[in-house]
């Protein structure tokens, strides 16, 4: 198609201008050249200029890319190793960055050619930014949530709205769980049972080994009797860790009101 394009293009001005019998040579020669047929080609020869299409994307003309893959290449890399900050603040640090990476050899890479080294340092924040996007969302750790709803107890726990206002006594927690597992649920990790006093904002944390009732119940109980004060409320979300016939009974048998947030459920 380029060659086509390229070879009616050129010759579409001298065609209009030739003899019926210079026409036919004309007609020939654009023949043999592309393998049109002889209409195709009088058809192109004799209509509008055909547009190139390395030039026109989306019907917007396309620059040339000022820097090059080796500058990307090794933007990237200096990025990493400075901590990945934003463009701002990267291209003031270049200065005193890029003489400590090549001495210490963390620039020894094929991209990294005293042609990149320049073109790094004459980008712009912005031009920065756009560059590392595809790199910055790779790297971005997905948030995940460890907690599933128990279909259990709904009926004889009390539910508590956001918006309910409390007495203002020490003595109501809020308990929560956070699994130290980074991107993945896969295999064995470690997790955290935070509870904090929602009248002082005490707070004391324990570490359990999984979400399993005894390990749960066993870290509740250690953690009530940390509290400077008695424990007269637990609340928490509807995760099966929390909402379970076991943790319950051992909070009932305490005198412990047990309620769940509105919107857990």
């Amino acid at each position: 198609m380029a060659a086509r394009r390229h070879v009616t293009n050129k010759l579409r001005g001298a065609y209009r201008r030739a003899s019926k019998q210079d026409k036919g040579r004309i007609l020939d020669e654009v023949m043999t050249t592309t393998g049109m047929g002889r209409s195709t080609a009088r058809r192109m020869l004799t209509g509008p200029p055909l547009p190139d299409p390395a030039g026109q994307v989306d019907r917007r003309a396309l620059r040339a890319r000022r820097y090059s893959d080796q500058a990307r290449a090794l933007l990237e890399r200096v990025w990493a190793l400075m901590g990945m900050p934003c463009g701002k603040y990267l291209v003031v640090m270049l200065d005193l960055w890029l003489p400590l990476l090549e001495a210490a050899g963390d620039l020894d890479q094929p991209y990294a050619t005293p042609a990149a080294l320049a073109e790094l340092k004459t980008m712009s924040p912005a031009t920065v930014d756009r560059y590392l996007a595809p790199a910055r969302a790779a790297m971005q750790v997905k948030g995940m949530s460890t907690t599933r709803p128990s279909p259990l107890l709904r009926n004889s726990i009390a539910v508590r709205k956001a918006g309910d206002e409390l007495d203002g006594s020490p003595g109501m927690v809020e308990a929560d769980t956070v699994a130290h597992c980074g991107p993945t649920l896969c295999g064995e990790f470690a997790r955290t049972l935070t509870m904090t006093d929602m009248a002082t904002g005490w707070t004391e944390c324990a570490s359990v080994r999984n979400n399993a009732s005894v390990w749960i119940q066993g870290a509740v109980e250690a953690l009530t009797g940390q509290f400077p004060f008695p424990v007269t409320g637990f609340d928490s979300d509807n995760g099966s860790e929390f909402i379970n016939h076991d943790l319950a009974a051992w909070l009932q048998d305490r005198d412990v009101a047990f309620t769940c947030l509105l919107a857990a459920f």
